[in-house]
Protein backbone atom coordinates (compact mmCIF):
# COMPACT_ATOMS: atom_id res chain seq x y z
CA UNK A 1 0.00 0.00 0.00
CA UNK A 2 1.40 3.47 -0.88
CA UNK A 3 2.58 5.59 2.02
CA UNK A 4 0.17 8.46 2.58
CA UNK A 5 -0.06 10.69 5.61
CA UNK A 6 -3.44 11.78 6.92
CA UNK A 7 -4.01 15.54 6.83
CA UNK A 8 -7.05 17.66 7.53
CA UNK A 9 -9.30 18.54 4.57
CA UNK A 10 -8.45 22.23 4.99
CA UNK A 11 -4.75 21.50 4.52
CA UNK A 12 -5.21 19.16 1.57
CA UNK A 13 -7.67 21.42 -0.26
CA UNK A 14 -6.61 24.91 0.75
CA UNK A 15 -3.04 24.96 2.06
CA UNK A 16 -0.91 22.16 0.59
CA UNK A 17 1.49 23.07 -2.23
CA UNK A 18 0.26 22.10 -5.68
CA UNK A 19 1.98 20.86 -8.81
CA UNK A 20 0.62 21.54 -12.28
CA UNK A 21 -0.30 18.48 -14.36
CA UNK A 22 -1.84 18.17 -17.83
CA UNK A 23 -4.51 15.47 -17.45
CA UNK A 24 -7.97 14.41 -18.64
CA UNK A 25 -11.15 14.90 -16.66
CA UNK A 26 -11.29 11.14 -16.03
CA UNK A 27 -7.79 11.29 -14.59
CA UNK A 28 -8.82 14.28 -12.46
CA UNK A 29 -11.66 12.24 -10.93
CA UNK A 30 -9.19 9.43 -10.15
CA UNK A 31 -6.60 11.81 -8.71
CA UNK A 32 -9.22 13.10 -6.27
CA UNK A 33 -10.19 9.56 -5.25
CA UNK A 34 -6.48 8.73 -4.75
CA UNK A 35 -6.29 11.39 -2.02
CA UNK A 36 -9.75 10.76 -0.52
CA UNK A 37 -8.99 7.69 1.64
CA UNK A 38 -11.82 5.79 -0.03
CA UNK A 39 -12.76 2.38 1.42
CA UNK A 40 -14.72 0.99 -1.53
CA UNK A 41 -15.55 1.85 -5.12
CA UNK A 42 -18.21 -0.06 -7.07
CA UNK A 43 -18.32 0.22 -10.85
CA UNK A 44 -20.48 -0.58 -13.81
CA UNK A 45 -19.30 0.50 -17.26
CA UNK A 46 -21.11 3.00 -19.45
CA UNK A 47 -19.66 5.51 -21.91
CA UNK A 48 -18.19 8.07 -21.23
CA UNK A 49 -17.81 7.17 -17.55
CA UNK A 50 -16.07 3.83 -18.02
CA UNK A 51 -12.55 5.25 -18.17
CA UNK A 52 -12.95 6.98 -14.82
CA UNK A 53 -13.90 3.81 -12.98
CA UNK A 54 -11.19 1.91 -14.88
CA UNK A 55 -8.66 4.36 -13.44
CA UNK A 56 -10.24 4.04 -10.00
CA UNK A 57 -9.83 0.28 -10.37
CA UNK A 58 -6.13 0.87 -11.02
CA UNK A 59 -6.01 2.74 -7.70
CA UNK A 60 -7.38 -0.38 -6.02
CA UNK A 61 -4.64 -2.46 -7.64
CA UNK A 62 -2.06 0.05 -6.35
CA UNK A 63 -3.44 -0.09 -2.82
CA UNK A 64 -5.12 3.31 -2.57
CA UNK A 65 -8.60 1.77 -2.14
CA UNK A 66 -9.45 -1.12 0.16
CA UNK A 67 -12.09 -2.78 -2.02
CA UNK A 68 -13.37 -2.51 -5.58
CA UNK A 69 -15.60 -4.58 -7.79
CA UNK A 70 -17.78 -4.42 -10.87
CA UNK A 71 -21.48 -4.76 -10.21
CA UNK A 72 -23.87 -6.61 -12.51
CA UNK A 73 -25.83 -3.49 -13.48
CA UNK A 74 -26.38 0.10 -12.36
CA UNK A 75 -29.24 -0.46 -9.95
CA UNK A 76 -27.16 -3.10 -8.18
CA UNK A 77 -24.11 -0.83 -8.09
CA UNK A 78 -26.00 2.06 -6.53
CA UNK A 79 -27.77 -0.21 -4.03
CA UNK A 80 -24.49 -1.82 -3.04
CA UNK A 81 -22.90 1.58 -2.53
CA UNK A 82 -25.70 2.44 -0.10
CA UNK A 83 -25.12 -0.76 1.82
CA UNK A 84 -21.39 -0.16 2.06
CA UNK A 85 -21.86 3.41 3.29
CA UNK A 86 -24.55 2.37 5.74
CA UNK A 87 -22.05 -0.11 7.14
CA UNK A 88 -19.52 2.67 7.79
CA UNK A 89 -17.42 2.77 4.60
CA UNK A 90 -16.42 5.79 2.55
CA UNK A 91 -17.48 5.05 -1.02
CA UNK A 92 -17.22 6.39 -4.57
CA UNK A 93 -18.91 5.52 -7.84
CA UNK A 94 -19.62 7.12 -11.20
CA UNK A 95 -22.13 6.76 -14.01
CA UNK A 96 -23.49 8.43 -17.15
CA UNK A 97 -26.76 9.05 -18.99
CA UNK A 98 -28.87 5.89 -19.23
CA UNK A 99 -26.77 4.34 -16.47
CA UNK A 100 -27.80 7.15 -14.15
CA UNK A 101 -31.46 6.67 -15.05
CA UNK A 102 -31.25 2.94 -14.46
CA UNK A 103 -29.76 3.50 -11.01
CA UNK A 104 -31.92 6.51 -10.22
CA UNK A 105 -34.38 4.72 -7.94
CA UNK A 106 -31.54 3.74 -5.65
CA UNK A 107 -29.71 7.07 -6.00
CA UNK A 108 -32.67 9.26 -5.05
CA UNK A 109 -33.20 7.16 -1.93
CA UNK A 110 -29.72 8.07 -0.67
CA UNK A 111 -30.63 11.52 0.74
CA UNK A 112 -33.55 10.13 2.75
CA UNK A 113 -31.33 7.37 4.12
CA UNK A 114 -28.60 9.99 4.82
CA UNK A 115 -25.96 8.22 2.73
CA UNK A 116 -22.76 10.35 2.49
CA UNK A 117 -21.27 9.20 -0.79
CA UNK A 118 -19.63 11.00 -3.72
CA UNK A 119 -21.00 10.16 -7.17
CA UNK A 120 -19.36 11.31 -10.39
CA UNK A 121 -21.71 11.90 -13.33
CA UNK A 122 -20.31 12.35 -16.83
CA UNK A 123 -23.34 13.67 -18.63
CA UNK A 124 -24.48 12.39 -22.04
CA UNK A 125 -27.59 12.01 -24.18
CA UNK A 126 -30.27 9.87 -22.50
CA UNK A 127 -33.12 9.85 -25.03
CA UNK A 128 -33.61 8.31 -28.48
CA UNK A 129 -32.18 8.32 -31.07
CA UNK A 130 -29.27 6.70 -29.28
CA UNK A 131 -26.16 8.82 -28.86
CA UNK A 132 -23.23 8.77 -26.48
CA UNK A 133 -22.44 12.45 -27.00
CA UNK A 134 -22.48 15.20 -24.32
CA UNK A 135 -25.81 16.62 -23.17
CA UNK A 136 -26.68 17.46 -19.58
CA UNK A 137 -30.46 17.08 -19.53
CA UNK A 138 -29.97 14.28 -16.98
CA UNK A 139 -28.96 16.84 -14.35
CA UNK A 140 -32.58 18.02 -14.35
CA UNK A 141 -33.58 14.66 -12.89
CA UNK A 142 -31.27 15.20 -9.91
CA UNK A 143 -32.27 18.69 -8.81
CA UNK A 144 -35.39 17.61 -6.92
CA UNK A 145 -34.04 14.65 -4.97
CA UNK A 146 -32.16 16.23 -2.04
CA UNK A 147 -28.69 15.49 -3.44
CA UNK A 148 -25.96 18.13 -3.24
CA UNK A 149 -25.18 18.77 -6.93
CA UNK A 150 -21.95 20.46 -8.09
CA UNK A 151 -21.34 21.17 -11.79
CA UNK A 152 -17.71 21.24 -12.96
CA UNK A 153 -16.57 23.54 -15.76
CA UNK A 154 -13.20 21.90 -16.35
CA UNK A 155 -10.66 19.33 -15.15
CA UNK A 156 -9.59 21.51 -12.21
CA UNK A 157 -13.16 21.75 -10.97
CA UNK A 158 -13.53 17.98 -11.34
CA UNK A 159 -10.61 17.42 -9.00
CA UNK A 160 -11.49 20.10 -6.45
CA UNK A 161 -15.24 19.40 -6.34
CA UNK A 162 -14.72 15.63 -6.00
CA UNK A 163 -12.13 15.86 -3.24
CA UNK A 164 -14.16 18.49 -1.36
CA UNK A 165 -17.29 16.37 -1.83
CA UNK A 166 -16.15 13.83 0.74
CA UNK A 167 -15.78 16.16 3.75
CA UNK A 168 -18.89 18.12 2.70
CA UNK A 169 -21.02 14.98 2.51
CA UNK A 170 -19.78 13.71 5.88
CA UNK A 171 -20.37 16.90 7.88
CA UNK A 172 -22.85 15.98 10.60
CA UNK A 173 -25.10 18.91 9.69
CA UNK A 174 -25.20 17.77 6.05
CA UNK A 175 -24.74 13.99 5.74
CA UNK A 176 -26.03 13.81 2.18
CA UNK A 177 -24.65 12.40 -1.07
CA UNK A 178 -22.65 14.80 -3.23
CA UNK A 179 -22.90 14.58 -7.02
CA UNK A 180 -20.07 16.01 -9.12
CA UNK A 181 -21.33 16.36 -12.69
CA UNK A 182 -19.42 17.38 -15.79
CA UNK A 183 -20.02 17.05 -19.51
CA UNK A 184 -18.79 13.75 -20.91
CA UNK A 185 -16.03 13.83 -23.55
CA UNK A 186 -15.75 17.64 -23.47
CA UNK A 187 -14.11 17.31 -20.04
CA UNK A 188 -13.63 13.59 -19.33
CA UNK A 189 -11.65 12.77 -22.47
CA UNK A 190 -9.98 16.14 -23.03
CA UNK A 191 -6.88 17.33 -21.18
CA UNK A 192 -6.47 20.47 -19.15
CA UNK A 193 -4.09 21.87 -16.57
CA UNK A 194 -4.87 20.80 -13.00
CA UNK A 195 -3.09 21.97 -9.86
CA UNK A 196 -2.69 18.85 -7.69
CA UNK A 197 -1.61 18.60 -4.05
CA UNK A 198 0.97 15.91 -3.16
CA UNK A 199 -0.22 12.33 -3.70
CA UNK A 200 1.37 11.25 -0.42
CA UNK A 201 -1.44 13.04 1.47
CA UNK A 202 -4.97 11.82 2.10
CA UNK A 203 -8.11 12.80 3.96
CA UNK A 204 -8.77 11.45 7.47
CA UNK A 205 -10.81 8.23 7.44
CA UNK A 206 -14.57 8.47 7.74
CA UNK A 207 -15.91 8.22 11.28
CA UNK A 208 -19.40 6.71 10.80
CA UNK A 209 -20.30 7.27 14.46
CA UNK A 210 -20.18 11.04 13.99
CA UNK A 211 -23.44 10.91 12.11
CA UNK A 212 -27.11 11.88 12.44
CA UNK A 213 -28.02 8.30 11.47
CA UNK A 214 -26.12 5.43 13.12
CA UNK A 215 -24.28 2.95 10.91
CA UNK A 216 -25.56 -0.57 10.43
CA UNK A 217 -23.50 -2.74 12.77
CA UNK A 218 -24.13 -5.72 15.04
CA UNK A 219 -26.32 -3.59 17.31
CA UNK A 220 -28.29 -1.90 14.55
CA UNK A 221 -29.03 -4.53 11.88
CA UNK A 222 -30.98 -3.64 8.71
CA UNK A 223 -34.04 -5.55 9.99
CA UNK A 224 -34.35 -3.12 12.87
CA UNK A 225 -34.19 -0.13 10.56
CA UNK A 226 -37.14 -1.48 8.58
CA UNK A 227 -39.09 -2.64 11.61
CA UNK A 228 -38.82 0.70 13.36
CA UNK A 229 -39.66 2.84 10.35
CA UNK A 230 -43.20 4.26 10.77
CA UNK A 231 -43.11 5.52 7.18
CA UNK A 232 -43.68 1.90 6.15
CA UNK A 233 -47.15 1.93 7.74
CA UNK A 234 -50.20 3.24 5.89
CA UNK A 235 -51.65 5.75 8.30
CA UNK A 236 -51.73 9.49 8.80
CA UNK A 237 -48.67 9.41 11.04
CA UNK A 238 -46.56 7.89 8.28
CA UNK A 239 -47.42 10.77 5.93
CA UNK A 240 -46.54 13.31 8.59
CA UNK A 241 -43.23 11.67 9.45
CA UNK A 242 -42.30 11.33 5.80
CA UNK A 243 -43.06 15.01 5.22
CA UNK A 244 -40.98 16.05 8.23
CA UNK A 245 -38.11 13.88 7.03
CA UNK A 246 -38.18 15.46 3.58
CA UNK A 247 -38.05 18.86 5.22
CA UNK A 248 -34.99 17.78 7.19
CA UNK A 249 -33.27 16.46 4.05
CA UNK A 250 -33.77 19.78 2.28
CA UNK A 251 -32.67 21.71 5.35
CA UNK A 252 -29.50 19.63 5.37
CA UNK A 253 -29.04 20.39 1.68
CA UNK A 254 -29.16 24.13 2.42
CA UNK A 255 -26.71 23.66 5.30
CA UNK A 256 -24.17 22.35 2.79
CA UNK A 257 -23.81 25.90 1.49
CA UNK A 258 -21.50 27.03 4.30
CA UNK A 259 -19.16 24.13 3.55
CA UNK A 260 -19.20 24.98 -0.17
CA UNK A 261 -18.02 28.44 0.86
CA UNK A 262 -15.44 26.90 3.19
CA UNK A 263 -13.85 24.44 0.76
CA UNK A 264 -14.69 25.86 -2.68
CA UNK A 265 -14.84 29.61 -2.11
CA UNK A 266 -18.59 29.82 -2.60
CA UNK A 267 -21.27 28.59 -5.01
CA UNK A 268 -20.67 31.13 -7.79
CA UNK A 269 -17.85 33.02 -9.49
CA UNK A 270 -18.52 36.54 -10.78
CA UNK A 271 -16.51 38.22 -13.54
CA UNK A 272 -17.09 41.98 -14.06
CA UNK A 273 -19.71 42.47 -11.31
CA UNK A 274 -20.74 45.94 -12.62
CA UNK A 275 -21.78 44.68 -16.05
CA UNK A 276 -25.02 45.62 -17.81
CA UNK A 277 -25.39 42.19 -19.44
CA UNK A 278 -24.54 38.92 -17.71
CA UNK A 279 -23.93 35.43 -18.98
CA UNK A 280 -25.06 32.90 -16.35
CA UNK A 281 -23.84 29.37 -16.96
CA UNK A 282 -22.61 26.17 -15.35
CA UNK A 283 -20.39 23.31 -16.48
CA UNK A 284 -18.91 23.49 -19.99
CA UNK A 285 -21.32 26.28 -20.90
CA UNK A 286 -19.49 28.40 -18.32
CA UNK A 287 -16.23 27.82 -20.21
CA UNK A 288 -17.82 29.07 -23.43
CA UNK A 289 -19.49 31.91 -21.54
CA UNK A 290 -16.08 32.88 -20.16
CA UNK A 291 -14.72 33.15 -23.72
CA UNK A 292 -17.74 35.18 -24.84
CA UNK A 293 -17.26 37.57 -21.93
CA UNK A 294 -13.61 37.99 -22.94
CA UNK A 295 -14.53 38.66 -26.59
CA UNK A 296 -17.16 41.18 -25.49
CA UNK A 297 -14.65 42.95 -23.26
CA UNK A 298 -12.23 43.23 -26.20
CA UNK A 299 -15.01 44.91 -28.17
CA UNK A 300 -15.62 47.39 -25.35
CA UNK A 301 -18.95 45.85 -24.30
CA UNK A 302 -19.92 45.82 -20.61
CA UNK A 303 -20.62 42.09 -20.19
CA UNK A 304 -20.11 39.93 -17.11
CA UNK A 305 -20.14 36.24 -16.26
CA UNK A 306 -21.69 34.34 -13.39
CA UNK A 307 -20.43 30.79 -13.19
CA UNK A 308 -22.72 28.60 -11.08
CA UNK A 309 -20.71 25.91 -9.27
CA UNK A 310 -23.44 24.61 -6.96
CA UNK A 311 -26.81 23.66 -8.45
CA UNK A 312 -28.04 22.23 -5.14
CA UNK A 313 -28.07 24.03 -2.85
CA UNK A 314 -28.91 26.66 -5.44
CA UNK A 315 -27.27 30.07 -4.77
CA UNK A 316 -30.50 32.06 -4.73
CA UNK A 317 -29.39 35.10 -2.74
CA UNK A 318 -25.98 35.19 -4.43
CA UNK A 319 -27.50 35.26 -7.93
CA UNK A 320 -30.13 37.84 -6.92
CA UNK A 321 -27.41 40.09 -5.55
CA UNK A 322 -25.13 39.64 -8.56
CA UNK A 323 -27.95 40.40 -11.01
CA UNK A 324 -29.62 43.25 -9.12
CA UNK A 325 -28.52 45.89 -11.67
CA UNK A 326 -28.43 43.71 -14.78
CA UNK A 327 -30.35 44.82 -17.86
CA UNK A 328 -30.22 41.40 -19.56
CA UNK A 329 -29.20 37.86 -18.61
CA UNK A 330 -28.13 35.24 -21.16
CA UNK A 331 -28.21 31.58 -20.07
CA UNK A 332 -26.38 29.22 -22.48
CA UNK A 333 -26.93 25.51 -21.84
CA UNK A 334 -26.06 22.02 -23.11
CA UNK A 335 -29.66 20.72 -23.04
CA UNK A 336 -32.95 21.35 -24.80
CA UNK A 337 -35.16 22.02 -21.75
CA UNK A 338 -33.24 24.95 -20.24
CA UNK A 339 -33.24 23.82 -16.63
CA UNK A 340 -30.72 26.46 -15.54
CA UNK A 341 -32.66 29.29 -17.17
CA UNK A 342 -35.73 28.17 -15.23
CA UNK A 343 -33.74 28.20 -11.99
CA UNK A 344 -32.41 31.72 -12.64
CA UNK A 345 -35.86 33.06 -13.57
CA UNK A 346 -37.29 31.64 -10.36
CA UNK A 347 -34.91 33.53 -8.07
CA UNK A 348 -34.84 37.05 -9.53
CA UNK A 349 -37.78 39.48 -9.39
CA UNK A 350 -37.47 40.66 -13.01
CA UNK A 351 -37.37 37.32 -14.81
CA UNK A 352 -38.31 38.94 -18.11
CA UNK A 353 -34.68 40.03 -18.61
CA UNK A 354 -33.57 36.39 -18.93
CA UNK A 355 -32.77 35.14 -22.44
CA UNK A 356 -33.49 31.42 -22.81
CA UNK A 357 -30.35 30.19 -24.46
CA UNK A 358 -28.53 29.71 -26.67
CA UNK A 359 -28.95 25.97 -26.15
CA UNK A 360 -27.26 23.06 -27.88
CA UNK A 361 -28.00 19.42 -27.29
CA UNK A 362 -27.51 15.89 -28.51
CA UNK A 363 -23.74 16.24 -28.43
CA UNK A 364 -23.33 19.53 -30.28
CA UNK A 365 -20.62 21.94 -29.25
CA UNK A 366 -21.54 25.44 -28.06
CA UNK A 367 -19.76 27.99 -30.30
CA UNK A 368 -18.88 31.25 -28.62
CA UNK A 369 -20.42 32.99 -31.64
CA UNK A 370 -23.89 31.83 -30.59
CA UNK A 371 -23.50 33.60 -27.25
CA UNK A 372 -22.07 36.69 -28.96
CA UNK A 373 -25.13 36.84 -31.22
CA UNK A 374 -27.34 37.04 -28.13
CA UNK A 375 -25.12 39.73 -26.59
CA UNK A 376 -25.41 41.87 -29.73
CA UNK A 377 -29.16 41.33 -29.79
CA UNK A 378 -29.83 42.43 -26.20
CA UNK A 379 -27.50 45.44 -26.61
CA UNK A 380 -29.22 46.45 -29.84
CA UNK A 381 -26.05 46.13 -31.88
CA UNK A 382 -26.83 45.40 -35.52
CA UNK A 383 -24.37 42.88 -36.89
CA UNK A 384 -24.67 40.09 -39.33
CA UNK A 385 -25.07 36.81 -37.53
CA UNK A 386 -21.66 35.38 -36.79
CA UNK A 387 -22.91 31.80 -37.15
CA UNK A 388 -25.62 30.53 -39.46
Amino acid sequence: MPEQKVVEPEHLLLEAPRERKFITGSQAFAEAVKRANVDIAIAYPITPQSETMHLVGDLFAQGYIKDYYRAEEEYGAMSAIAGAVRGGARAYSATSGPGLLRGLEAIVSWPGHRIPVVLGIMTRVVNAPLSIQPDNVEIAYLLHSGLVVLHAENQQDVFDFTLAGFPISEKVDVYLPVVVATEGFFVTHAKGYVELPPEDMKLPPRDPYKAPVPPTDCEIPPARIQRDAPVQKSNFMSYLIHAVWQQEVWSANKRAMKWIYHYLGGPIEVVNPDADVFIVASGCAAAQGREAQRYAEQEGLNVGLIKVKSLRPFPEKEIREALKNAKAVIVPEHNIVGWLAKEVKAVIPNSGIVVDGPRVYGGMTLPVELIMDEIYKVLGIKKEKTLA
